[in-house]
């Protein structure tokens, strides 16, 4: 089943919205994947899964839940079913606004080239992309001791930071 994002500024207490968004994903038959929030509590960015994103935003919506979009997603560097096993922690989030003109398949054979250089920043770990589908951004995680670290790891792949987020480390999966 297809993966879609959605991101969103919380309007209430983050344990009760991922309740709420884990119920409704589930009563249409979707899975809720994960859910990363920011450090200071100000952006959620959950990922689902789902047969379509009809049943899923009307869902979200019917629980009351406000979102900004949701958007097919795929999955990049991971194997989903490791990730719902494991649910690693993950201490940063950075996004890339994709420029125009980049096509799926050339960020692909792009990341596949240039991922192995992440070993030259051996303190900070890629862990998984989920990239647009429709090519306007990514959000790649990462566990890295500091900020730095990871903008050390972004420059190693000549990837630009758009947005980095240090990620509140509680389980929000």
């Amino acid at each position: 089943m297809p993966l879609y994002l959605t991101e969103f500024s919380p309007s209430s207490p983050i344990a009760t919205l991922l309740t709420t968004i884990q119920s409704a994903v589930s009563d249409v038959g979707g899975e809720f994947i994960e859910a990363q929030v920011t450090a200071d509590q100000g952006r959620i960015f959950v990922i689902v899964e789902g047969s379509s994103p009809d049943p899923i935003r009307a869902a979200l919506t019917s629980a009351g839940i406000e979102t900004e979009s949701l958007d097919q997603v795929r999955l990049v560097g991971a194997d989903l079913a490791e990730l719902k096993k494991t649910r690693p922690a993950t201490g940063y989030l950075v996004e890339w606004d994709i420029p125009s003109g980049i096509t799926m398949d050339a960020y692909l054979a792009r990341k596949k080239e240039k991922s192995p250089l992440y070993a030259q920043v051996p303190e900070t770990t890629f862990q998984r992309t989920y990239v647009r589908e429709d090519m306007v951004k990514c959000l790649c995680f990462y566990d890295a001791p500091d900020e730095e670290a990871v903008v050390r790891a972004r420059e190693v792949v000549s990837t630009p930071i758009d947005r980095l987020h240090r990620l509140d480390t509680r389980d929000s999966s």
